[in-house]
This record gives C-alpha cells, structure tokens and sequence, in this order.
C-alpha cells in the first residue's frame, strides 16, 4: 500500500485526495494534512478545499493506541455537551478536533505493515505558533488551556484510562535517569558534565507534586497532558484562542502538570529549539499575561492548595522535561525524535537553564500568583 495517499482515501468514502502533505513539528507521531477534492472527476474542486489531518500513531509510545482513541472519544464528546450548553460564550468560538471513521466504520486504521492510522477534523481558519508572539498572545494561550480545563472539570477521570503510566510523574523519569546512566555511563563533553550536575543538584525536590498528591492535598483531574504554545490554535482573523489540539496525552493527572507545561512553553521568548541556550530565560511578563488568561477560566475550581502548588510546578515540569532530553540524549535518541545525535542534550540544556532562570525569579513569580488570585 502507498503510504500516506492510500491510507488517507480509507477515511473517505466520499471524494479524493487532492494532496498529501507533512504537517507541523511533532516529536512523536507522523502527522500530515490531507486536501480533499470533488468526489466526481467533472466537478470542479470545491473552493474551500476541505482538509482534515492524517496521522500514524507512534506505537513505541502510546503501546496502547486503541485506550488513546477511547479517550479521544470520551474527551471530546464531554467537550462538545459542555459546547452544547453555551460555552464559551458570545463573541468567541471554540471548537473540538472530531475522530473520523474509517470506511470499515473504525475510528482507526491499521495498514498492512501494522501501522496505526487515524484522522481528525482540521480546525479552519486557525494557526498556532512555536513561541509567544506578545502579551495578548498569552493570554489568549492561557485562556485557552483554561477553557479546556473549564470544559472537562465535571468529566470523571476514572473514566479516562491512563494511556501513559508514569507520564509526568518526576520521580519515576529520575528512577529512569539513574538506570540509563549507569547503563551507559557519562559522556565528557562540558555540556553533559553541566547536565549531570544540574539533576544531581535538584533531585531532592523531583517528588513534590507527587508526594501532595498522595497525600489528598492535589487531586486527579482530566488533564491534556502536552499543552505547550503551539497546541493553542489561534482564530486568523481575531487572533483568539479556538482550539487545544493534539489531544493523545488526555488522561487523568494534576492540572500543575497542564500549567507548569504550558507556562515552561509560553514565557521563554528564544523558544524550545533555540541553539542559544545559554541565553534563555523566564519571563515574568508573560507569566502574568498567561496566568490572567487562564485564571479567567479555570480559577473558580483550584483549591488553596492548587494555587499553593503552583510556582513549584512551573519550577518542576521545566526541570522534568529537561530530565527526559536529557535521558533520552544519553539513551541514544530512543524516544525523541532527533536531526542529530546532540539535539536532545540541546534540548535538555534548553529546559535547565530556563529552570535556573525561573529559581532566580521565585519572589516575582510567587507574586504574581498572589496578585491574580
């Protein structure tokens, strides 16, 4: 079978591919876009060309693609009840990516070399971007991670399966740290040598949001799991939020998890894959505008020891993705994708230095949760 074209006409009973085309910077799935024409070769191809988007599910990750589809499907269906009910509100339109079928009526496809397929609405008229552009920008990030959580705080978690064991949880990535260095051993380059003393450095503290959670002072909620910049669809006329997509990670986890990742994606200006890494910071500006943002939406549900938690999940998940690059560079680039054999010693640099930067500036930080409070 042709691969991708072949695959995309299965979720098309109706009408023909027109092109098939790789789609955004994902590390994880392969992902294009599909252009759909006039199912009759007389008819002229309709003006908007309807898109939708084709992926195949990286099953070394998501072992279980079969629980990730049955929480897209829950996860979504709750999200468009909530819609039905009237949210967001007048002025803003906010929209749910839908599963489409396939032609055996699956919400998946399995081609003949065993590969995972599946194919998700494409949000129109909708653009996201790696960075934040400015403070308007990050509230409408902030607002909607917000609204997404808004939407799903009365959906039951234990309804969700836990598609991920151990995603987010820091002490577990550390455990796994630990292996993979003894396994392989430290590698001599300045940069790593900085790596290995920075984790050594914060190891103490990798158990925070965990040991609250096991505790009763947090709580499992529905969560998206990846909300970093550009899984916020923006409109491309009014430049407002309407969409959280990429939706694979939606299972039941801390909502500090969803915060501190998106506040770690949002408020460093050089951006993830910056080769200046000595020059990243945390800037408590757009911290503010993102917090406003979604405290707009979600604030009426934390609890005092939500927002008690807060600063150190934004200290916590910055480290904790850095950890994984990190691992995963002295692993060999076995989970993320990597355009070279140093790119995830990059990224993990990336993340530590903006840990630094957000230790340094814990004072402001802790104030400005105070003032939106």
């Amino acid at each position: 079978m042709d691969q991708p074209i072949n695959v995309a006409e299965q979720f098309i009973p109706q009408g023909r591919v027109l092109e098939v085309r790789p789609y955004g910077r994902g590390n994880v799935h392969d992902t294009f876009l599909v252009t759909v024409g006039s199912a009759h070769p007389t008819s002229p191809d309709t003006a908007a060309k309807p898109h939708f988007i084709l992926q195949r599910l990286n099953t070394r990750v998501f072992r279980r693609p079969e629980l990730v589809m049955g929480n897209l499907r829950t996860s979504t269906e709750h999200l468009g009840r909530r819609l039905a009910l009237g949210a967001p509100g007048p002025g803003r339109r906010w929209e749910v990516p839908r599963v489409l079928p396939a032609s055996d009526g699956r919400d998946y496809f399995i081609d003949p070399e065993g590969s995972f397929w599946r194919a998700l609405s494409f949000i129109e008229a909708a653009q996201t971007f790696d960075s934040i552009e400015n403070l308007g920008h990050a509230r409408e990030v902030g607002y909607g991670l917000g609204m997404f959580h808004r939407l799903l705080s009365d959906l039951d978690p234990q309804k969700l399966a836990d598609t991920l064991p151990g995603f987010h949880v820091t002490p577990g990535y550390l455990r796994r740290y630990d292996e993979v260095l003894a396994k392989h051993g430290p590698t001599l380059s300045p940069e790593a040598a900085y790596g290995l003393r920075f984790v050594s450095e914060r190891r103490t503290w990798a158990h925070i949001l965990e040991e609250a959670r096991a505790q009763g002072r947090l709580r499992l909620r529905p969560i998206h799991g990846d909300p970093k910049v550009n899984n916020v669809m923006l409109d491309t006329a009014t430049g407002q939020a309407v969409a959280l997509v990429d939706l694979d990670t939606v299972k039941p986890g801390l909502v500090h998890y969803d915060i501190g990742d998106c506040l770690r994606s949002g408020c460093n200006p050089q951006g993830e894959e910056t080769e200046h890494w000595e020059a990243v910071r945390f800037d408590p500006d757009l911290c503010r505008a993102l917090l406003q943002g979604y405290l707009s939406e979600a604030g009426g549900f934390l609890t005092e020891a939500d927002y008690g938690h807060l600063y150190k999940a934004i200290r916590l998940i910055a480290f904790e993705l850095g950890l994984r690059f990190f691992t995963d560079y002295l692993e060999g680039n076995v989970y993320f994708k990597a355009r070279h054999r140093e790119h995830n010693l990059a990224r993990a640099l990336v993340q530590f230095r903006l840990t630094e930067s957000i230790e340094s500036q814990e004072t402001v930080i802790g104030a400005i949760i105070r003032d939106l409070r």
